[in-house]
């Protein structure tokens, strides 16, 4: 039981409250460590994300599909697609599609009837029992044994699981708006061939409804063939291939004429991309560097936000969080390696007579007073980009020996997302043992430990200004006694 003043005429209230206080300066400078700590840890995590978006940004560019200056059409699309590589060259070229690569099949030559009338579904018995054999073109056999009992379906099914390790691996269904079978190789080409007999003419009847004429069927898949230019290629297992930095899609057969075209925009369109977010990464990230910081303007605790306009709060945060990241070393190491990698020299081109560094296709970092931010020339780019594709893929991709610029970039912006993670963690992490993370739940236990502890003296505080109160209590009592005996009341 507390009793506050009674006695005294003291407010022991008030005296409580400002003892405490004195006592709580530990707890509230460590309160306020462990929101300075979360706010860093938040801003680390801020610049983890920025980076990582720079790196996927970064990616396309270590590989030859981004820097594809070319494009290509065709006089009969209907005949034959066609889609440019980066090894592609400006010109004309005929193309004739002589055969289409197609798979070995046999499909049911009519709907199948369980009698007069009656189409048959994939639920219903075959009511014919025997053996199928399929034999692919290399002599490999695969055996199916038919019961009277089996389902349409479960035929399929037993010939599509027996040809599996086979030559060649078989798929087949039935199918119920048909009522047909429809059995095709998953390949194409000619040896891809197969052939199916059966046991008797009713079974076969029941697979290929062919009226019971006969017990074997041959497929005749065939390999796709197109002469580019006059040039015969020939034993296609699918109706593409690529040929003189052509990616060609054969349709039907026919003949085309293929005009290939220099077209810059692609690539142009993927560095100028990442240079607008590589500048606004490095803005950014200078501009945290160099932010001032306030050392007067601690986190607010809890009590003085109590006593402060909501104005006055947002103000005085605006100043107690700037400053977050000054000179941070971990940022600063990130920025000079980012920048290092952008304008040094991809010496193993520049050796061969290569282009070998940015500069080179326009891309500069102006003046110090910019920052280190680069700057585009767009003629210059483009005219190296039409003139030079190659050269200047290479100088992005190159992946022996010293690395281009967009591998060597992508590897450094690597490094420094894990060192931000090590230092505080990556943003939605399941997982978190990075080194704030770590401080900030040794803060955690402090408080904790703290604020039992201050439990604990204020509890103190209240026993000996109650024992105070109750001791001048008796001794007002005493007094009144005293007073009432000695003086007969008067």
């Amino acid at each position: 039981m507390r009793i506050s003043g009674l006695a005294t005429g003291m407010d022991i209230d008030q005296i409580v409250k400002d003892l405490m206080a004195a006592e709580k300066m530990p707890l509230d400078r460590l309160t306020q460590k462990k929101m300075w700590t979360e706010w860093q840890q938040e801003s680390y995590r801020e610049f983890n994300l920025s980076l990582s978006n720079l790196r996927t940004s970064t990616s396309s560019l270590r590989f030859s599909s981004a820097f594809n200056a070319y494009s290509a059409t065709s006089s009969n699309a209907a005949s034959l697609g066609v889609s440019t590589t980066a090894s592609a060259m400006t010109g004309t070229y005929t193309a004739e599609v002589v055969s289409i690569a197609s798979a070995a099949k046999v499909n049911s030559s009519a709907g199948i009837e369980n009698s007069p009338g009656v189409k048959a579904q994939s639920g219903d018995q075959i009511g014919t029992a025997g053996t199928i054999t399929v034999t692919g073109s290399g002599g490999a056999t695969a055996t199916v044994d038919v019961t009277a009992t089996m389902t349409f379906s479960d035929v399929a099914k037993a010939i599509q699981d027996s040809t599996t390790a086979s030559v060649p691996a078989l798929r087949a269904s039935f199918d119920n708006t048909t009522s047909r079978f429809f059995i095709a190789s998953k390949g194409m080409g000619v040896d891809q061939n197969f052939s199916m007999s059966f046991s008797d003419a009713a079974l076969a009847d029941k697979i290929v409804n062919n009226g019971g004429t006969t017990t074997a069927m041959t497929t005749n898949g065939q390999d796709g063939s197109v002469n580019f230019d006059g040039i015969p290629i020939t034993g296609l297992k699918s109706n593409q291939t690529t040929v003189n930095g052509l990616t060609l899609n054969l349709n039907q057969v026919g003949t085309s004429t293929i005009t290939v075209n220099s077209d810059t925009a692609k690539p142009l369109e993927s560095i100028k991309s990442f240079v607008e977010n590589y500048n606004k990464t490095i803005a950014d990230i200078e501009a945290k560097l160099i932010e001032k910081r306030y050392p007067d303007f601690q986190p607010l605790t809890d009590d003085q936000k109590k006593a402060m306009t909501e104005n006055e709060i947002e103000l005085w945060e605006e100043k107690s969080r700037s400053g977050l990241l000054r000179n941070d070393p971990t940022l600063q190491t990130a920025l000079q390696e980012l920048r290092r990698n952008l304008t040094g020299a991809v010496d193993d081109l520049g050796l061969l007579g290569n282009i070998s560094t940015l500069s080179e296709i326009g891309i500069t970092t102006g003046s110090y007073t910019n920052g280190g931010k680069l700057f585009i020339d767009d003629a210059k780019l483009q005219k190296a980009l039409a003139d030079k594709p190659d050269e200047v893929m290479n100088l992005f991709t190159k992946k022996t020996g010293d690395l281009g610029i967009a591998e060597r970039v992508y590897q450094g912006l690597n490094d420094a997302v894990k060192s931000l993670s090590t230092r505080a963690g990556n943003p939605g992490s399941f997982i978190d043992n990075s080194t704030l993370s770590k401080s900030i739940k040794r803060m955690e236990s402090d408080i904790s430990n703290w604020q039992d502890k201050l439990s604990r003296i204020e509890g103190r505080y209240w026993k000996q200004f109650t024992a105070m109160e109750k001791a001048m209590n008796q001794m007002n009592s005493q007094s009144m006694w005293m007073q009432q005996n000695m003086f007969g009341g008067m």
